[in-house]
């Protein structure tokens, strides 16, 4: 089997050349631009045709629908994967209904549609982008053998007290990421926890509006944003409380992570995140925007060291069993061998 990658701008292409037979890197647009987009397709199809490859597995909405599209005609198999779908997000509800009637039609055009979580599946069977029998359920997964061999560095290595309870969120500082509502919830938890400090392990466009937040709530001293960093692994290490409180999610690998370094989860109860945190059994859950509860949820692991201890272990359990990259490997090479012994018939 031979792998070759099309791919943005915007990835490490020297990290990721490692990974592949062969890298090809296209301009592409995030956003919906016509002109961009149209040349992005022109260039995928001009590689489809050069390639002439048995599977096209397309990821993200965005490279998904340019993937599908520029196939036209050409009618490869295509497998896609929207890794979240893009009519959750929130945003005006005309943009809502104009990426479902994209969804909707693109899927006439791939194979399999494969999705990440259950929440992911129900939602596009609720919204009749497809019928069942195009969906496939497959869970993300880490390297779980990667994470281990992660040094484990002092918190002197971070400036970062040596007795401080840390509490970390690793994500882009963005709207559906909810950072304000990270440094709500810090402040509320500060006054209990006086020596509790707080650590946003990313970069993103909310990052001036966040800085101010945290000046403004008087923890300068008691919070750290790092900016993007090549391994959060590093940092996933140092913290007592990982969080993930998005205002909507479609997987949020960064919770099995957290699991496979001891991390205890508080994390927001929206899309697929119940999925994978049961409450108060391998972590906990909270409503979204909910500062209060947040800090209520942070506090009890704080006090109740058996509590902290059972919720981990379960949750080291759960990850060695469900979320092993290993066994999302095995699953996607199945589904190929499937949709190409489909083609044979």
């Amino acid at each position: 089997m031979k792998n070759i990658l099309i791919c943005s701008q915007n990835y490490d292409d020297k990290k990721i050349r490692q990974l592949v037979d062969r890298l090809i890197v296209i301009r592409m647009e995030h956003q919906i631009s016509g002109k961009a987009d149209f040349n992005s397709i022109r260039t995928i199809r001009h590689y489809i045709k050069k390639i002439k490859p048995d599977i096209i597995y397309a990821h993200s909405s965005k490279a998904g629908a340019l993937a599908r599209i520029a196939d036209l005609g050409i009618n490869n198999k295509i497998i896609y994967n929207p890794h979240g779908w893009a009519f959750n997000m929130q945003q005006p509800a005309g943009k809502k209904e104009m990426y479902k009637w994209i969804e909707k039609f693109l899927s006439c055009f791939c194979e399999k549609i494969v999705c990440i979580s259950d929440a992911e599946m129900e939602s596009a069977l609720r919204e009749k982008i497809c019928k069942l029998n195009k969906l496939q359920v497959i869970y993300n997964g880490i390297d779980l053998e990667a994470i281990k061999k992660v040094r484990i560095k002092t918190r002197q290595e971070f400036r970062i007290p040596k007795d401080a309870f840390v509490i970390g969120q690793v994500g882009r500082l963005s709207k559906q990421k909810a950072p304000d509502t990270f440094v709500k919830a810090a402040k509320i938890i500060k006054q209990k926890i006086p020596n509790a400090y707080f650590l946003l392990v990313g970069d993103g466009e909310l990052r001036g509006k966040i800085e101010k937040m945290v000046h403004e709530a008087g923890l300068d001293n008691s919070f750290m944003i790092t900016g993007w960093v090549d391994n959060p692994i590093a940092y996933m290490k140092i913290m007592n409380v990982g969080t993930l409180l998005s205002r909507w999610e479609g997987f949020g690998l960064v919770l099995p992570e957290y699991m496979s370094c001891s991390v205890p989860v508080v994390a927001t109860k929206v899309d697929a995140i119940p999925n994978i945190i049961q409450n108060e059994k391998n972590g906990s859950l909270v409503l979204k925007d909910k500062p209060v509860e947040i800090s209520e949820a942070i506090i009890k692991i704080y006090e109740n060291s058996d509590y902290r201890k059972s919720i981990v272990n379960q949750a080291k359990k759960v990850v060695d069993e469900k979320y092993d990259a290993r066994r999302v490997n095995d699953e996607i090479y199945q589904l190929y061998m499937e949709v190409l012994s489909k083609n044979e018939a």
